[in-house]
């Protein structure tokens, strides 16, 4: 599994010719070390003096940042294998007119799934989101630096998946499908560009 490797050997299987890992796996990370910073300025101002009135609400983000952060490193490993399941349908047999139907059928089923794990990435990230704000907002000012990368990873992750979501639909002969999912990958785009310019806003650096 992906995740299981250390960061040297990820990146050098990330810069080798194989296909996978690729950009859909870089936007689970880019999200679960936007979720990791989360998790940090939440737990940086937990027991803190003057941040009594928020401990609750950060140790509710620090538990749910975690949860995200274990989301997303899954999510690694989802996308590289849903690419695996693309590139396995395009090796399957297509000798007589129902292999080739079962082949375009079977390829079509592979590419929605594709399209669909990067797009409950760029969601999550999303969600995620309101959290980085409220960390850059409430919690520990000397981590305000962190909350500020964590919103800009979290953004990251948003459009690189969406990017990840675009190319699949590009294979994807479901016209119903292919409009469904670009409506939703314009809104999320949008709400990432949104909300990251308004969180930035209150950093003051």
């Amino acid at each position: 599994m992906l995740i299981d490797k250390n960061v040297r050997v990820f990146l050098e299987e990330l810069a080798s010719r194989a296909p996978v890992p690729g950009g859909g796996s870089v936007a689970a990370l880019s999200a679960s070390l936007a979720s990791a910073l989360t998790e940090m300025v939440a737990n940086l101002t937990i027991g803190r003096k003057g941040f009594e009135e928020v401990e609750e609400e950060m140790k509710r983000i620090s538990q749910e940042s975690s949860n995200y952060r274990e989301k997303f490193l899954k999510d690694i490993d989802k996308d590289a294998e849903a690419f695996d399941k693309v590139m396995g349908a395009f090796k399957l047999p297509k000798n007589t007119p129902e292999e080739i139907e079962n082949r375009k059928q079977i390829i079509q089923k592979e590419f929605k799934n594709a399209a669909l794990v990067p797009l409950e990435v760029a969601k999550d990230a999303v969600k995620l989101m309101e959290f980085t704000s409220k960390v850059v907002e409430k919690g520990n000012k000397n981590a305000i630096s962190d909350g500020a990368v964590a919103t800009m990873m979290a953004r990251t992750a948003v459009l690189g998946a969406l990017y990840n979501v675009k190319i699949n639909l590009q294979s994807i002969k479901d016209e119903y499908f292919v409009s469904r999912i670009s409506k939703q990958v314009h809104e999320l785009e949008l709400k990432a560009i949104e909300e990251e310019k308004k969180i930035l806003s209150k950093v003051g650096l």
